[in-house]
C-alpha cells in the first residue's frame, strides 16, 4: 500500500484559492472529484463556487469538532498520541485561518486565529482541572470560554458587517461549547453512549456553522462567487453528505483504535460508526427506495466488518488474517462500486468508484498501521487526509443524484434574509432535496452495534 502523505501546505494553498478565487480555482475541475466518479452537476449548486466554499467550510468545521473532542479524551486518559492529535487539531486551526485569511486579509486572519486558538486552550484548561478535581479550574476555564463566546461572535459579526448578528452568533457557539464539554464530561463519567452522541452532535452542528458563514460570505462577496448562493436543495444534499462521509473516516479510524488497544469505549465507539451508516443507508433509501437502501447498507457495513477482522488479525499479530482482511476489503471495493454504477445509471463510472474506494481503503488501513507502529504524527496525517478525500464521493455523489433526478431540486434563489438560527440556514425545500437528507437515525445504532460485535467474536475465536 502506498502510505505517502500530501503535504499540508498544498492544503493550504488550496484552501486559500477556494475561498478568495473559487471562480478560477474551481470553474473547469471537475475532475478533482473524479476519485469517486463522474461530473458534477454545476446549475443547480452542487458545485457552484458557493457550494464549494460551503463544502470547504462544513469539512474544516465539522473536523474541528471532531478532533477536539478526541483531543480532549487522548489528555484525560494521558496517552501516547495525545501530543501528535493536539498538533492534527493545530493543523485544523491553520487551515481554518487561512481560509478566513483568503477571504478578510492576513491582519484579520491572524485576530481570527487567536481568538479561535483560545477556546481550544480553554478546553484544555477545563481538561486539565477535570483530571485534577479542580472545581475552581473548570469553573474558570468555563468563564473563559463565555468570554471567548462574546470575542468570537464579535469578529464574525464585524467581519460580516452584520450578515452574521453577533447574538444569533453568540447562540450557536454556546451551543458548540456546550456540546464538547459535554462529550469530554460524560467521557470522563464513564458514560460512553452520551459522550459519543454528543460528539456526533457537535459534529453535526457545525454543518450549520458553515452553512451560515458560506451564506454570509458570498453575499458580501456576489462577484467572486458567480452570484451563486450558498443555500439550495442541492448544496443542502452535498453539505449533509459531506458531514455523513468525513464522520465516518473520523469514527472508523477512531474505532479502530480502540478495538486494537481494548479500550473500554469500544462498545460505544462501533455503535457510533454503525449509527453513521445507518444514516448514510437511510439516505440512499431516500432517493433509490427501501430495497436499494437495504442493498447499500448490507455492503457498506460489510467493509466495516472487514476492517474489524484486520484490527483482530492485527491485535494477534495473525499475518494471514491481515492479508485474508485485506482481500475482502479489496472484493467489497469491487461489489460497492458496481452498486453505486447501477444506481446512478453509470453517472458514476466503477472503474472510477473503485479507484476511490482503494484511496479510502488504504488512508484508513494506513493510519490504523501506522498508529500500531507507533508513527502517531503520520497516523494523523493519514486520518486528516481520509477525512478530507470523503468530500469526493460526496460531491461525485451528490452531483450524480442531482443529474438523474434534478426535479427534486429546482429552485436556488437567494434565500430571503441572512439565517438566524445561529449561524444556521438550510433551504426550505419540499420532497427529497434538503429534507431527504436531514438525517438522525440513531434508531437501528443497538441492533448495528449487536451485529458489529458479533463479527468481532466470531473473528476473536478464529
Amino acid at each position: 500500500m502506498n502510505y505517502k502523505m500530501k503535504s499540508k501546505a498544498i492544503l493550504a494553498a488550496t484552501l486559500a484559492m477556494t475561498m478568495a478565487a473559487p471562480a478560477i480555482a474551481l470553474a473547469d475541475d471537475h475532475g478533482d472529484h473524479s476519485s469517486m466518479g463522474g461530473a458534477v452537476s454545476d446549475d443547480m449548486g452542487v458545485s457552484s463556487p458557493a457550494s464549494e466554499l460551503r463544502s470547504t467550510l462544513t469539512h474544516l468545521f465539522t473536523e474541528h469538532a471532531f478532533l477536539a473532542v478526541e483531543t480532549l479524551k487522548k489528555g484525560a486518559d494521558g496517552t501516547e498520541d495525545f501530543e501528535a492529535l493536539a498538533g492534527a487539531l493545530n493543523g485544523n486551526t491553520d487551515d481554518l485561518t487561512a481560509a478566513v485569511s483568503s477571504v478578510y486579509g492576513e491582519e484579520a486572519g491572524a485576530q481570527f486565529k487567536e481568538i479561535w486558538a483560545s477556546h481550544i486552550g480553554y478546553f484544555v484548561d477545563y481538561a486539565n482541572a477535570t483530571a485534577a478535581d479542580d472545581q475552581a479550574g473548570k469553573d474558570q476555564a468555563v468563564a473563559e470560554l463565555d468570554e471567548y463566546i462574546v470575542e468570537q461572535a464579535a469578529f464574525l459579526d464585524a467581519a460580516t458587517e452584520g450578515r452574521l448578528p453577533a447574538a444569533d452568533l453568540e447562540a450557536g457557539l454556546t451551543e458548540h461549547v456546550g456540546q464538547l464539554v459535554a462529550a469530554f464530561d460524560s467521557y470522563v463519567a464513564g458514560d460512553y453512549e452520551a459522550s459519543y452522541n454528543s460528539e456526533r452532535e457537535a459534529i453535526n452542528h457545525m454543518v450549520m456553522v458553515a452553512s451560515g458563514m458560506a451564506s454570509a460570505i458570498t453575499d458580501q462577496f456576489p462577484e467572486n462567487f458567480d452570484n451563486t448562493v450558498a443555500v439550495t436543495p442541492a448544496a443542502d444534499l452535498r453539505a449533509n453528505l459531506d458531514r455523513i462521509f468525513t464522520e465516518h473516516a473520523g469514527l472508523a479510524v477512531m474505532a479502530m483504535q480502540n478495538g486494537v488497544d481494548g479500550d473500554p469505549d469500544y462498545d460505544a465507539s462501533a455503535a457510533a460508526l454503525l449509527a453513521n451508516a445507518d444514516d448514510l443507508s437511510a439516505a440512499v433509501a431516500s432517493v433509490y427506495g427501501e430495497e436499494g437502501g437495504a442493498q447499500f447498507k448490507e455492503i457498506w457495513n460489510s467493509h466495516i466488518g472487514y476492517f474489524v477482522d484486520y484490527v483482530v488479525a492485527t491485535a494477534n499479530e495473525d499475518e494471514a488474517g491481515q492479508e485474508q482482511a485485506m482481500a475482502e476489503l479489496d472484493e467489497y471495493i469491487v461489489e460497492q462500486a458496481a452498486f453505486l454504477a447501477a444506481a446512478t445509471e453509470d453517472r458514476l463510472p466503477a472503474a472510477d468508484l473503485e479507484a476511490g474506494l482503494t484511496e479510502h481503503v488504504d488512508q484508513l488501513l494506513a493510519a490504523f498501521d501506522l498508529y500500531v507502529e507507533g508513527d502517531f504524527e503520520g497516523a494523523y496525517s493519514n486520518l486528516r487526509e481520509a477525512y478530507a478525500h470523503m468530500l469526493m464521493p460526496s460531491a461525485a455523489i451528490s452531483g450524480a443524484i442531482v443529474d438523474q433526478f434534478p426535479e427534486n431540486f429546482q429552485g436556488g434563489e437567494m434565500p430571503e434574509g441572512m439565517p438566524s438560527t445561529g449561524m444556521g440556514g438550510m433551504a426550505e425545500e419540499e420532497g427529497m432535496g434538503a429534507q431527504g437528507f436531514l438525517l438522525g437515525s440513531l434508531l437501528a445504532a443497538s441492533l448495528g452495534a449487536a451485529a458489529f460485535m458479533t463479527r468481532r467474536r466470531k473473528s476473536e475465536q478464529n
